[in-house]
C-alpha cells in the first residue's frame, strides 16, 4: 500500500520540475530566431479615440530577420513597405524605394516592432520591464516601459504567439490601441525573386 506521503513527496518532484523547466525569455528567443524568413498575411486594426469603428487594413508581409519586414498592404490601398532598423521606405509607381521622413518616435517604434516580430528579446529589455508566461506553443509577453521617453508613447505591449508571434497589441499613452494579427504564418527557406529586389540585392 502506498503511503500518502509518497504521493505528495511525488507531487512536489514534479512541480519543482515543472517549475525548473519554465519557459524563458532566452527559449522563446531561440524559437523566433530559429526561423530566419516568415511569410503569412497580416489584419491591422487601429482604435483611436475619435472613431467609433477601427481603422483596419491588410495584406501580406515577408519577414527575413537579418534584413526587415516587407508589408504589402492590400485593402483599403495598396501600399509596399519596407521596414528596417535605418527607417521606413515606400515603393513608388515607378517601382523605386523612397525612404520616409520620420520623427525620433516613429523611428523607435519601428525598431521596437522589429525586435517584436524577430524575437530580439535582449534589445527589448534595454527599454521594457518583460514578463513571459505560458509554454513554446502558447506563450504570452507582457512589456512596461522603463525609460520615461517611451512611457510617454507606450502603456504597454501585449504580444502573443506559438511558433511564430500572432498578435501584437500596442497600448498608447493617449488611449489609443493597434492590434495586429500575424495570420497563416509560413517558414521559408529562401526569399523569392521579388523579394530580393525588394531587400535591395
Amino acid at each position: 500500500m502506498q503511503m500518502p506521503w509518497r504521493g505528495a513527496a511525488l507531487l512536489s518532484l514534479l512541480l519543482v520540475s515543472l517549475e525548473v523547466h519554465a519557459f524563458s525569455l532566452e527559449e522563446l528567443e531561440a524559437q523566433l530566431r530559429a526561423t530566419p524568413i516568415v511569410r503569412g498575411q497580416f489584419v491591422q486594426q487601429k482604435f483611436l479615440r475619435s472613431l467609433a469603428e477601427p481603422l483596419t487594413t491588410q495584406g501580406d508581409f515577408t519577414l527575413a530577420a537579418d534584413k526587415g519586414l516587407l508589408w504589402f498592404l492590400r485593402e483599403p490601398i495598396v501600399q509596399d513597405l519596407r521596414m528596417t532598423y535605418a527607417g521606413v521606405a515606400r515603393r513608388d509607381a515607378e517601382g523605386q524605394w523612397q525612404t520616409l521622413p520620420q520623427q525620433a518616435g516613429g523611428a523607435r517604434e519601428s525598431r521596437i516592432f522589429l525586435a517584436v516580430l524577430a524575437g530580439d528579446t535582449r534589445d527589448l529589455r534595454e527599454s521594457f520591464d518583460i514578463s513571459l508566461s505560458g509554454t513554446e506553443t502558447a506563450w504570452k509577453v507582457t512589456m512596461t516601459p522603463s525609460s520615461a521617453l517611451l512611457r510617454q508613447i507606450f502603456s504597454g505591449i501585449v504580444i502573443e504567439g506559438g511558433r511564430f508571434v500572432d498578435r501584437i497589441e500596442l497600448h498608447e499613452t493617449q488611449g489609443d490601441r493597434t492590434v495586429l494579427a500575424m495570420e497563416n504564418p509560413q517558414a521559408a527557406q529562401a526569399l523569392n525573386d521579388e523579394e530580393v529586389r525588394a531587400y535591395g540585392e
